[in-house]
């Protein structure tokens, strides 16, 4: 579903030399070797991002890119997604890429009840039956796709940094949120927690680090969720 697919290069140590230069008299050439390319200035840079996070300092996180293909995601959950503004998105064009394959997304509430299941297939069909019969007669696929649903299948990429990812999870990681969008925060998270443990660690909804901050809305299982998010959880 979802493939990292490039990201900035010894993203901690990035931060790191980032964050230090803003309070280090010291020459920039200085700087870099403190936190040269080893084990002895990795760790270096964890503990100073470490702090930078516990600070709440989280600016120099942006230095760190992480770049994402998508497949199989509905276009209801893109519409979710690409309201996270502090992102760059590329997402495959039904203007251009006639759906000729019908190829849907279909929630559980509704593949798990047959009556259901059986009036989202025939409508389906019958939507995409019109689709064609548009395309066939001359009508340009930038208007024949105004009636496809919002559960037809998508391909986007995307590239967010560190600390906009971090807000991406907060929102999309808790149980309030949609179920698709929910699980592709999921799988982010367990692609990029690997690269960078010191930037992502105790990443998730805001119950994982403190408490619940839905209020009357909480699911009231925040010790669940935060077990869940957990390096031993998710990972």
């Amino acid at each position: 579903m979802v493939k990292l697919i490039n990201y900035t290069t010894n993203p901690e140590i990035t931060i790191a030399i980032a964050a230090r230069l803003c309070y280090s008299s010291s020459d920039i050439t200085k700087i870099e070797y403190d936190f040269k390319e080893d084990e002895k200035g990795l760790e270096k840079a964890r503990k100073l991002i470490k702090k930078i996070r516990t600070s709440g300092h989280e600016s120099v996180l942006e230095h760190a890119n992480f770049t994402f293909i998508v497949d199989k995601l509905s276009r209801s959950a893109s519409h979710q997604l690409v309201r996270h503004r502090i992102a760059s998105y590329s997402q495959r064009s039904q203007r251009y890429v006639k759906e000729t394959n019908p190829q849907i997304i279909i929630p559980e509430s509704i593949s798990e009840n047959k009556e259901f299941l059986d009036k989202f297939n025939n409508l389906v069909k019958e939507i995409y039956s019109l689709y064609g019969f548009f395309l066939e007669k001359g009508m340009p696929a930038e208007d024949a796709r105004y009636i496809l649903p919002n559960a037809a299948q998508t391909q986007l990429s995307f590239t967010m940094n560190a600390r906009e990812l971090l807000h991406f999870f907060r929102l999309r990681g808790c149980e309030r949120a949609q179920w698709e969008i929910r699980n592709l925060a999921k799988e982010v998270f367990k692609l990029v927690y690997p690269i960078a443990p010191s930037v992502f660690y105790g990443a998730g909804p805001s119950c994982v680090r403190s408490g619940c901050s839905e209020g009357e809305f909480s699911c009231g299982r925040p010790l669940e969720i935060k077990k869940e998010w957990t390096t031993k959880g998710l990972l």
